[in-house]
This record gives C-alpha cells, sequence and structure tokens, in this order.
C-alpha cells in the first residue's frame, strides 16, 4: 500500500478514530517497529505498529473485515470512551460486538439514546465533521415548564457567556409542558444542558432520537441493530452532498464502501 499517515491508518483498520490516535500517539501510546511513533509519520502497513500495548494491522496477522455500522440505544451511566479514565461501563463494553467498533462521537454519560458505532475510519470522520452541519434530534425534558420565551430564545441561538460563543440557531418543537424536541447541527460537549441553564432551566432526560437519516425507532434501551442496506445508501447520499457542498477533502472516500457487503 502506499504510505499514509499513522493516524489514518489505525483510523481505517478500525483500531479507534484518527483524533482518538493522536491522542495515543502524543501519550507515547503507539510504536513503530519498536520505538515511539511520531505525529504525522507515514507507514505502508509492513512495520510492527502496536497501539495501546496490542499490535495491529497485517504485520500482527489482522485481516481486512467487513465494514460494520452499528446503532445503539445507549442507557444512562454508560459511556462513549473506550479509555479506563471514567471509570465507568463503556458502550463498547456494553455491545460486545465480535468485530472492533468504536464510537462516532459521544453522548454524554448522563443522556442516553442514539450512538453509532463502526469500523470504518472515514465514515465516522465525515459524520462527525463539524462543518457539514449534519443534524442531530433530541427529546429533553426539564425540571420545570417552559414558556414561549424559553423556545423563542433556543430557536435563536443561546449565547452561552462563560465560552463567549453563541449557538446555531436550531430547530425546536414542543412535546409537553416539560418536554421539547431540539434539532442541533453542531455539537459542542453538554450543549443542550447548557443552553438550558444558560435560560434558567435544568435537564432532568435527554435522549438522542436521530442522527441524519438514522433513527433510534423502537430500538429498546441497551440493545442495538445493523444499519440497514436502505439505511447505508441514503447516509451515503447526504454525506456526498454535504461533502460537494462543503468541499470536505474526503469527499468520495466512503462511497468506495459502497462496494462492500455492509454487515
Amino acid at each position: 500500500m502506499e504510505p499514509v499517515r499513522i493516524n489514518k491508518y489505525l483510523s481505517e483498520l478500525g483500531v479507534c478514530s484518527r483524533r482518538e490516535a493522536d491522542r495515543l500517539i502524543e501519550a507515547g501510546k503507539v510504536t513503530v517497529d519498536g520505538r515511539p511513533a511520531q505525529m504525522g509519520e507515514r507507514v505502508n502497513g509492513k512495520e510492527t505498529i502496536v497501539c495501546d500495548g496490542r499490535p495491529v494491522g497485517r504485520a500482527a496477522g489482522e485481516k481486512s473485515t467487513k465494514p460494520v455500522l452499528l446503532l445503539v440505544n445507549k442507557p444512562q451511566g454508560i459511556v462513549c470512551t473506550t479509555s479506563d479514565k471514567d471509570r465507568a461501563p463503556n458502550i463498547i463494553d456494553l455491545v460486545q460486538y465480535p468485530t472492533r467498533v468504536y464510537p462516532v462521537g459521544r453522548l454524554d454519560k448522563d443522556s442516553e439514546g442514539l450512538m453509532l458505532l463502526t469500523n470504518q475510519g472515514e465514515l465516522a470522520n465525515r459524520i462527525i465533521h463539524a462543518g457539514q452541519l449534519h443534524e442531530k434530534e433530541y427529546l429533553v425534558t426539564l425540571e420545570r415548564p417552559y414558556d414561549a420565551a424559553f423556545l423563542r430564545r433556543m430557536r435563536e441561538g443561546v449565547k452561552l457567556e462563560a465560552l463567549g460563543v453563541r449557538m446555531r440557531p436550531c430547530r425546536v418543537e414542543t412535546v409537553g409542558a416539560k418536554t421539547f424536541r431540539i434539532t442541533l447541527t453542531q455539537g459542542m460537549n453538554r450543549q443542550i444542558r447548557r443552553m438550558c441553564g444558560a435560560l434558567g432551566y435544568r435537564v432532568v432526560e435527554l435522549r438522542r432520537v436521530r442522527i441524519m437519516n438514522l433513527s433510534l425507532g423502537r430500538l429498546n434501551v441497551g440493545d442495538y441493530r445493523r444499519a440497514t442496506a436502505g439505511e447505508m445508501e441514503e447516509l451515503m447520499r447526504q454525506l456526498a452532498l454535504s461533502a460537494e457542498q462543503s468541499g470536505y477533502n474526503n469527499a468520495g472516500e466512503d462511497s468506495r464502501d459502497m462496494d462492500d457487503q455492509w454487515e
């Protein structure tokens, strides 16, 4: 294979995302032929590469696997990191899928709902790429009833004074006296909780029900399912369209995965 950056190589193997690979490299937990890997170095897959104590890639005898995309209904109390620093059950242990997969983005420990797991690094990168305005939909319940002013300010985009940023305008719909539906196109850490808190409300329940065209549906809490062929086709169509509109430089890479048979 042609030499590629080591973070991309690990991502394409399904070991971790590029961002996580960079963190592991910075922490000295990735070695190439026995020496610490350098940020941005290129590999061709023939090296002996060890990531976080485990050999990976061709040198470790790994074979290519079918691409996987899982929809998981994450319970509260489960974390979406794959490290042990949170000292809490993580979503990989919850699912126990036979093929190595990792989370696409995150959903905080106190929230529940839709999480995606995949073994395709480039697919994960394109779904979470911030510039592409991909929709994520949530059901939110507050500790007390809200009013029309609250809805209006949420729709306009709440300014978070502590961070000095204003959130993008978003779609907000009434569901009940204390519950509303919100659709975001950005993914700041604990964004909805921060927005509600800035307006004087506390979130008591938060559930993500959709990411782009992928919906939670009737999936029970703690269960998972594989994305259907129809869902994958529509997801790839949306990713290709948003990549074209934003000029994302990885456009088309995941389209080739459609030639494979997704599990």
